[in-house]
């Protein structure tokens, strides 16, 4: 036999075909959320707050007080009227104030019950729900959203998205015509559109409002919450867990599992959630509270109404998804255990703190003398011999009237031996003006030592109580 090796018994090398290529994308679409419509307590909460909010903010700038707006913020003429309250650019301190109590106030409400303030009265969540109701009216609720999203376009689909927006962009419109409202006289803003002669400047507002709204209520909405607001990131350095959030009790939840209405969960080993998923569906931030507490959730409590909702159904006790602390959970507290810890001693401090701080603001606010002056020196003349050997410095004065009735007010001056006023010592200033007035102060030449003397101006009103005394510097030359 023939030991020569055939040609069909050579031996081939298999080489290995290259790897497919992979797309690796670093970009996910996101996906629409279509929140369900809820009803309960929550709910109620909510929508309570979003009457409130948009009747204040939308009627206050029609609130006339006197014969002027009740709430303006007049920058042109540098005039804040708050009602019966009058103030300058001088009273920044006020709005110093008010800034501080409102973060004081986020802090207490977040240590307290976490994003209140978010899920409740925040307006990005209140125009959501505004945008998300008109939504409902023409493309009716979750189901029929996506269908509607799936289907070709057509007549029906055409009129419903078009309707939808033309009300959306009605309610932006609005919201920034309001806006601007509070900064230009409504009712002369109201004719300035009506007549074609609104300023660019206003025209560039209402725009630049109504569009901010327009996109994110009616487009971004979750994303905004998700994405650009710098709360989410940072609210869990106020958390703890004693604060008060919507939490899932998934030792009573686990394990779960659907079931009829007639069946015993204990004989079937299954926990009271029925995992329905109808908590994920109500969500407008769209996570799911049964994996525990996540930076997306703003605590608008829509997930405990829709559980309490299906728990009714089943006569299960309700409370599977509900407000409480992470500590109550573990330990299975009773309300009035949650509460003692609520009430812990950061909570009081932040509550005695912000306290103390209001009633100084609004004392303070209440009790100030209507009436603002500053005092500036001539630079043009520091000092100057003035006629009858009197040593003269000049000086202005601007006197600030802060009430709605035209006044009088005596000048004075005191600081140096022989100090008088030599310009008109009476002055008079209409309501809710400044006015700028020329002030000369003379001495004896040679009665004070070369150098800089601290004077005082007195201006008071002249059958009023507002009094007030301004330092300053009298120059002599050497």
């Amino acid at each position: 036999m023939d030991s020569t090796p055939s040609s069909t018994n050579k031996v081939i090398p298999i080489v290995a075909a290259p790897p497919e290529e992979t797309e690796v994308f670093l970009y996910a679409a996101t996906k629409k959320i279509h929140p369900r419509s809820v009803s309960g307590l929550f709910a109620r909460w909510r929508w309570g707050l979003v009457f409130l909010t948009q009747i204040v903010f939308y009627g206050l700038p029609w609130l006339e007080w006197g014969q002027r707006q009740a709430v303006l913020f007049d920058l042109g003429a540098r005039r804040f009227y708050l009602f019966g309250i009058v103030l300058y650019p001088q009273d920044f301190i006020y709005l110093t104030g008010l800034l501080v109590i409102s973060a004081l106030s986020l802090f207490l409400f977040t240590a307290v019950a976490g994003r209140l303030w978010c899920g409740y009265a925040c307006p990005q969540t209140v125009y959501t729900e505004i945008f998300l109701w008109i939504e409902r009216r023409f493309e009716g609720d979750r189901m029929a959203r996506i269908r509607l999203d799936e289907a070709p376009m057509s007549l029906n689909k055409l009129w419903r998205r078009g309707g939808k927006h033309l009300v959306w962009l009605a309610v932006a419109g609005w919201t920034g015509f309001t806006f601007v409202g509070y900064f230009t006289p409504v009712r002369t803003l109201g004719l300035e559109v009506w007549t074609h002669t609104l300023g660019p400047w206003e025209t560039f507002w209402v725009l630049f409002y109504g569009f901010a709204t327009y996109g994110n209520a009616g487009f971004m909405r979750e994303q905004v919450c998700k994405y650009m607001c710098p709360y989410a990131r940072f609210q869990s350095a106020m958390f703890d867990k004693d604060t008060l959030i919507v939490t899932y009790d998934e030792a009573r939840g686990e394990p779960r599992g659907k079931r009829s209405r007639k069946a015993d969960p204990a004989a079937l080993k299954l926990g009271a959630c029925v995992d329905c998923e109808l908590c994920v569906q109500v969500c407008p931030t769209g996570i799911d509270i049964r994996k525990g507490l996540q930076y997306e959730c703003i605590g608008c409590g829509a997930c405990a109404d829709v559980c309490d909702t299906v728990m009714d159904k089943l006569n299960y006790p309700r409370g599977l998804v509900r407000y409480s602390t992470q500590n109550a959970v573990r330990n299975g507290w009773s309300r009035a255990q949650i509460l003692r810890h609520v009430m812990r001693p950061r909570v009081l401090v932040y509550a005695t703190v912000l306290l103390a701080l209001t009633v100084a603001l609004f004392s303070h606010l209440m009790l100030r003398t209507p009436l603002r002056v500053d005092v500036v020196r001539d630079r043009a003349a520091l000092s100057r011999i003035a006629p009858g050997g009197m040593l003269e410095n000049v000086y202005r004065l601007q006197i600030m009237n802060a009430t709605e009735k035209p006044q009088t007010y005596r000048l004075g001056a005191s600081g140096l031996e022989g100090l008088k006023l030599a310009s008109e010592e009476r002055v008079e200033v209409g309501p809710a003006e400044s006015r700028w007035v020329p002030v000369r102060l003379q001495v004896p030449y040679g009665s004070a030592p070369a150098g800089s003397h601290t004077v005082y101006f007195s201006i008071g009103a002249e059958g009023g109580d507002a009094h007030v005394s301004e330092k300053s510097a009298f120059l002599v030359p050497r």
